[in-house]
């Protein structure tokens, strides 16, 4: 008999990036381009959210790509094909707004890259010409390239070392494209605070229409009644579980979402070491 959330794919995509797919039929029904699940890898984990990056209706499965960060994040990653995600709630959040824009960029950086792939896939299906431009720290970190060259007219690559593509931030290429004469009606950013800031920047500038940028604030419940997901969005407090994830990126007090970003870094990385410690005993 199957499981409820049996793991039916778990495969090593990068150092430290993992790609893993999972029965969750209610999930892929409903299941829409910018979603995420809270997912518990076992009854004493915590609560993490994971971007869905696919799914099949029909078969009932989804699939996450994720950075192995933390203690939670290695619990899933030690999950093998057969065991079973403890708990899979979703989907949550607003879906991305996919409209015919014109042209598009989707603009990624390290393992949020996979993030990118049903957001350009909507794109296309509606008409729009979708430009990916995706980095990495280098080449052997780099994901979803050849995935995301499946719906996207062009896929760019910046790698900090040089090792593949541009040589830089993600943020650096996307000014020099723009400064060649790549016109663009929206930009989706997507990849860790300070890359999406750098990106909202280099598109305010470049006079880019519309923005939107999914935010990745600390997340615990994922229904909006914990408000450990608060950001500032035009002013206002904003609850990015259930009113993003994804935000005009141009109104976002980026900032404040790096400060409270690193609230936990102490507690987690004691967390870690201790976890670390119980598995080599």
């Amino acid at each position: 008999m199957k499981t409820k959330h049996e793991v039916l794919r778990r495969r090593a995509l990068a150092p430290g990036i993992v790609d893993i797919v999972v029965r969750a039929p209610l999930v892929a029904r409903k299941a829409e381009p910018g979603q995420f699940v809270m997912v518990m890898a076992d009854e004493r984990g915590e609560r993490i959210p994971l971007t869905l990056v696919d799914w099949s209706r029909e078969e009932g499965w989804i699939e996450m790509v994720f950075l192995e960060v933390g203690v939670s994040t290695k619990k899933l990653s030690a999950l093998r094909e057969g065991q079973e995600v403890y708990h899979v709630a979703g989907p949550l959040g607003n879906p991305s707004k996919i409209e015919r824009y014109g042209r598009v960029a989707v603009v990624g950086g390290g393992v949020a890259n996979a993030a990118l792939y049903p957001i350009a896939r909507a794109l296309r299906g509606l008409g729009n010409e979708v430009i990916a431009v995706v980095g990495a720290r280098s080449s052997s970190l780099l994901v979803f390239e050849e995935k995301l060259s499946e719906f996207c007219d062009e896929v760019h690559v910046a790698t900090d070392d040089g090792s593949r593509g541009f040589k830089g931030f993600v943020s650096q290429l996307l000014d020099e494209l723009m400064g060649e004469g790549l016109e663009l009606d929206a930009v989706w950013i997507v990849g860790p605070a300070l890359m999406m800031r750098a990106c909202a920047q280099v598109a305010a500038k470049r006079g880019v229409p519309v923005a939107y940028a999914s935010l990745n604030p600390i997340m615990v419940c994922g229904m909006g009644m914990c408000g450990a997901c608060r950001v500032k969005v035009g002013g206002r407090v904003r609850f990015t579980c259930v009113e993003g994830p994804e935000f005009d990126a141009y109104a976002v007090d980026w900032e404040d979402l790096i400060r409270r970003l690193g609230a936990f870094r102490d507690q987690e990385g004691l967390s870690l070491r201790l976890y670390s410690e119980a598995k080599r005993a």
